[in-house]
């Protein structure tokens, strides 16, 4: 009887490790499955791209028309400005011509002119210049509108989490080339400014 039990505890207690290692290896398999589900959940769920903000500026028609624009109206600004200066030198230089000759109420009254002619001056600047940042901030704002719509639509298909800018200033030190779309970018905007 002693030698039966002793095969018979035997027998269990296989029976037991058994049960315990099928335990186990469900229990290892399930853990495998779900760290796999969320390395993939991870992999597909939180993409980053990036698009370098230079190279954009450079090879974008948009850009380039935009900045040749505010050259021109700069140009045209700083043309106003110095015609207006040339027309308040002349009429300086004619005060000086006359110089002592002229009576006092004649320096009074150029004086007073001189005075108006530097405040018309510098409110003339003011508002050339005021329209020239503000069709800066118009340029600027109506570019960066484009470039989100066009990301927009882009995304649809590409499914990423973030789409950031990387310029010379950005905070980002290191990047992956795989994740660069700014070719895709640049040709899709200059596709859709070309239909314009």
């Amino acid at each position: 009887m002693m030698k039966y039990t002793s095969t018979i505890l035997s027998v269990v207690a296989l029976g037991l490790i058994a049960i315990l290692f099928l335990t186990q290896s469900r229990h290892f398999d399930q853990l495998k499955k779900h760290v796999e589900d969320e390395k993939r959940s991870i992999g597909s769920g939180f993409k980053i791209a990036y698009f370098d903000m230079d190279t954009l500026e450079a090879h974008y028609d948009g850009f380039r028309d935009a900045q040749q624009q505010l050259k021109d109206q700069e140009d045209r600004m700083n043309q106003q400005l110095t015609t207006l200066d040339r027309t308040n030198q002349k009429k300086i230089q004619g005060w000086r011509e006359k110089g002592n000759s002229m009576s006092p109420a004649e320096q009074a009254q150029a004086q007073q002119e001189f005075q108006q002619m530097q405040q018309e001056f510098q409110t003339r600047k003011a508002a050339l210049e005021q329209d020239l940042y503000k069709m800066k901030e118009d340029k600027s704002t109506d570019l960066r509108k484009k470039i989100e719509d066009y990301l927009k639509d882009y995304n649809k298909q590409k499914n990423y989490s973030y789409i950031i800018q990387f310029d010379a200033n950005s905070f980002i030190y290191n990047k992956d080339t795989v994740y660069n779309i700014t070719r895709d970018l640049v040709d899709g905007l200059n596709a859709a400014y070309k239909k314009k």
